[in-house]
């Protein structure tokens, strides 16, 4: 096929990831090559960081600290400025260590001489090992004996986290590596804080930012800039950077996708969006995207767009045609082909065992099928197309996929992103990585159902799984009815249990504050937990606050869930979640923290044997739960 006239240019704005690049950009580089387009990939949030937490970054943020009015010099402010010697010296080889480039620096750092420690070393205090309470090394309990390099690297993250709080405090106050002004985004019916802060003075965190947008530009030399925005703390960044190229080019055409616009901005009224941007489009670019370039060619009138927001005379013009969507199996296969993968920062933030994978290495991202073949639960988007739209490829095609990419990146761990890959697809991706003796480590999230047996547990490890993260969320029958999880409590404990088997890592995903969910509940959930970690069926977990949304069952049929929405303000922006009221009553915050505490102990081998009132601060009932329930059901019984 003869190339086509258009570069594309697919950016990655701030804050997304720092130790692996976000697949979104790679899935629309491959994709459009596989049609004979011309496209690139750049990673702005990497690039940001990289150019903030470097010795001339260092440099500039002091020059912000010395700026500042009197009285505006916060304690940590003034304890940075005291030893910035020590690091403008570090910085740079604390990033080499990080990035893989420099091992042998973690015989510095766990010394605790080479690194400025700031105020949050004082975390530390917290891992007081259980066998040793009175002295000893506190990371001694967390890492073991030999995990030298673990402790450099959490170490070394503390250390970049105390210069991301000196420069929110001193520059930009709305900073942070993941969420970046979520604040301005998230929910926000209007437009008009995220107005109000582009029109305000560029600090030295949007200059930056500015700088190497244009400096993408110059190089790539594109026709048009895709944007991908997966989270409410990458939209400013994403806007500061199209208001940058559009200042600088004005003729460029560049569109807005990404998981926020397809679960927020779906009911997009708001024109000034459109100075920043000329298309923004919904669900699963490739189809839009095409339909765009076509349009822009002079191919299709605007008429016949897919899925996409458009500003007409002045107005928002939601337009679609209803074009069919690209199957799964010709997307075509991702690429990082232009990302910088070495520079990745591998960072160990979280002593969670699960949490550890996201922010610890560079994986692979990869989809196993497009959409979930469940699609049932009460508290998900079901009704948007990335749920509800399931389409999936067969397992050589995948296993292609996962060769070529091994091929061009020569890194072998893979994350499938799914929302929850298939059984059947995945006992038939096992079958053919084994066939074809492919070595890889790979893990991802699933449904805790009954099809995965013991005998398909062993298979997936031993075709490479390390581990897997699954939704028990309320552990409580009833409410898993509720929630048509369709799956019972004593189910996941032998599923989760034949995984535990098998060898591989698992996560399970908890929630509280469900509409209807009672104190009692509450108890008996965590008491079921309890069971769980004592048994050996879950070695990690979250528990996560219930979030209702206007896309999902209990936000469409509040009425099935004994709730009431609460109402939501005339919106022209963004519009997910929405507040409602419980006739239960009862103060899930207070509970949460008790349960979060438990949770903690528990993964670190803790109080399993001690009354699970015991974490919570008030009188709370005895839990109903039979004390062996867990046992009885790995038993059979």
């Amino acid at each position: 096929m003869t190339a086509l006239p258009e570069r594309v240019l697919s950016v990655i704005p701030p804050m997304t990831q720092l130790n692996t690049p976000y697949p979104s950009t790679a899935y629309l580089t491959g994709f459009l090559r596989s049609r004979g387009i011309e496209a690139a990939q750049v990673d702005l949030a990497l690039a940001l960081v990289l150019q903030l937490f470097s010795p001339a970054g260092l440099q500039a943020v002091r020059e912000c600290i010395h700026a500042l009015p009197a009285g505006r010099r916060t304690p940590r402010v003034d304890a940075f400025d005291a030893a910035f010697e020590r690091y403008l010296t570090s910085i740079a080889p604390t990033l080499a260590f990080l990035q893989g480039r420099d091992p042998t620096l973690m015989h510095r750092i766990v010394t605790r001489r080479f690194l400025p420690e700031g105020p949050r070393f004082a975390t530390l205090d917290v891992y007081i090992d259980p066998a040793d309470p009175q002295g000893g090394d506190p990371l001694a309990w967390a890492f073991g004996a030999l995990g030298l390099h673990d402790r450099a690297r959490h170490l070394a993250t503390l250390y970049l986290n105390d210069i991301a709080d000196v420069l929110r405090d001193a520059v930009d106050p709305r900073f942070e590596f993941v969420r970046y002004a979520e604040s301005l985004a998230m929910s926000q019916p209007s437009f008009e804080p995220l107005a109000q802060a582009l029109a305000a003075p560029p600090n030295l965190v949007d200059r930056t930012l500015q700088a190497l947008a244009l400096q993408a530009v110059a190089e790539h030399r594109p026709t048009v800039v895709l944007v991908s925005v997966p989270f409410p703390g990458a939209v400013y960044g994403a806007l500061r950077i199209a208001q940058a190229i559009k200042a600088a080019h004005p003729a460029l055409r560049i569109a807005l996708g990404g998981g926020f616009v397809n679960t927020e901005l779906r009911q997009l009224k708001e024109p000034r969006v459109f100075d920043y941007f000329d298309a923004v489009t919904l669900d699963a670019g490739e189809r839009p995207l095409l339909a765009l370039l076509e349009h822009w060619r002079g191919q299709r009138s605007a008429a016949r767009l897919v899925r996409t927001f458009v500003r007409q005379d002045g107005a928002v013009r939601y337009i679609d045609i209803g074009e069919a969507d690209v199957p799964f199996a010709d997307v075509g296969t991702p690429t990082w082909d232009g990302l910088p993968l070495a520079s990745y920062l591998s960072l160990l933030d979280m002593l969670n065992p699960m949490h550890r994978l996201w922010s610890d290495g560079r994986w692979n991202k990869l989809t196993v099928a497009h959409g979930c073949y469940w699609k049932k639960c009460s508290f998900c988007d079901v009704s948007l197309d990335y749920i509800s739209r399931y389409d999936a490829a067969t397992a050589e095609t995948l296993v292609e996929r996962i060769e070529a990419i091994v091929r061009e990146t020569g890194q072998t761990g893979f994350h499938f992103v799914d929302e929850a890959a298939p059984p059947k697809s995945l006992k038939a991706l096992a079958a053919e990585l084994q066939r074809r003796r492919v070595a890889i480590s790979w893990w991802g999230n699933i449904r805790f159902e009954k099809s995965f047996t013991p005998a398909l547990c062993q298979q997936l490890a031993a075709s490479g799984c390390i581990a897997i993260s699954g939704g028990l969320e309320v552990a409580s029958d009833r409410l898993l009815e509720l929630m048509k999880k369709g799956v019972s409590v004593a189910q996941v404990a032998r599923v989760t249990k034949a995984f535990a088997d098998a060898g591989i890592l698992v996560h399970a995903y908890l929630m509280y504050g469900f509409p209807t969910q009672t104190v009692q509940d509450t108890v008996d959930a965590l008491e079921y937990v309890r069971q769980l970690f004592e048994a050996g069926c879950i070695q990690s977990g979250f528990f996560h606050r219930f979030a209702c949304t206007v896309h999902s069952p209990v936000g469409r049929h509040p009425e099935q869930y004994g709730v009431t929405l609460q109402p939501l303000p005339e919106a022209t922006f963004a519009r997910n979640d929405v507040g409602f009221v419980d006739a239960t009553g009862v103060d899930h915050d207070r509970l949460g923290l008790a349960l979060k505490k438990a949770l903690y102990n528990y993964m670190h081998g803790i109080g399993l044997d001690a009354d699970v009132r015991s974490w919570f601060s008030g009188r709370v009932p005895r839990p109903t739960v039979p004390r062996h329930c867990i046992a009885h059901a790995l038993a059979g019984q």
